[in-house]
């Protein structure tokens, strides 16, 4: 029996039943992205993300997660197409939106407060405010205490909960996250999954994640993307058929997960020849 709903390129998953399909918050209508040189990254790119809903990204190595997002995020601009967040054309960065760099983005001078509170003093928020929020969420991450530390004081796992405490402190609508565990050792990578899925749960936010591990794909996400090898295209849109219950190591033991696992393997194995 299937796990996973495999949908070819070109076509869209099934909805789920009457009346609980999420809108889709965001929006990309063939985008292009060509750099300078001639290599186009991206050719002709169209999908839609569901609302309150965690999507990955996946695909070989070079294929162009990390150009997508970053053009979702308004980062980069597109060669051609759009990108619609909340019916509105992205034109650059934009409050409904925030990131989770892949190598922190940490500003080393500033202390954990600081770096959290950042995206709000840019606003204009005024300072005690913008501090109880920050702080707030730094306690969402487990890091209550280390307000007043800075980077270098901190290991890698730390400054990653500080990265994703200021991308949630300013309350943006979707939150993007590139490659975010790719730095840390695999047993605080596998806390990072696990705690993911409870703010998802509880945020109600829209996730947009990128990862190099079908693994995690498979063990984070609602929906997965495959994308295909430069220039880039939508390959499939998978929807992991696992049921996530109290215990979340029984997900990488239950045989749903590791055959969604082997049926993504076999998708992306064409792309290593």
């Amino acid at each position: 029996m299937s796990v996973s709903h495999i949908a070819p390129a070109g076509t869209a998953a099934p909805p789920p039943a009457a009346g609980t399909a999420p809108r889709a918050i965001v929006e990309v209508r063939n985008v292009t992205k060509t750099y300078a040189g001639g290599v186009e990254a991206l050719s002709g790119i169209s999908l839609e993300f569901p609302e309150g809903r965690l999507t990955t990204l996946l695909g070989p190595s070079g294929c162009g997660k990390t150009t997508l997002l970053k053009i979702i995020a308004g980062l980069i601009p597109a060669s051609g197409g759009q990108v619609l967040v909340d019916g509105r054309e992205v034109k650059g960065p934009g409050q409904e939106r925030s990131f989770v760099f892949q190598d922190f983005a940490l500003m080393p001078w500033a202390s954990v407060l600081r770096n959290v509170a950042f995206g709000l003093e840019l606003r204009g928020v005024a300072r005690s405010e913008r501090e109880a929020v920050a702080e707030r969420h730094i306690a969402r991450v487990g890091l209550k205490g280390f307000e007043h530390k800075y980077p270098h004081e901190l290991s890698g796992g730390m400054r990653q909960r500080v990265g994703l405490a200021r991308a949630l402190a300013v309350d943006s609508k979707v939150v993007m996250m590139d490659e975010p565990f790719s730095a840390v050792d695999e047993q605080t990578r596998r806390k990072f999954q696990e705690e993911l899925l409870e703010l998802v749960a509880k945020e109600g936010k829209t996730f947009l994640f990128v990862t190099h591990s079908i693994e995690e794909a498979v063990y984070v996400s609602d929906r997965i993307v495959l994308l295909s090898r430069r220039p880039s295209r939508v390959s499939a849109i998978i929807e992991p058929k696992i049921v996530r219950g109290d215990d979340p190591e029984k997900i990488r033991r239950d045989s749903a997960y590791l055959d969604a696992v082997e049926d993504i393997w076999q998708q992306l194995k064409r792309y290593l020849d």
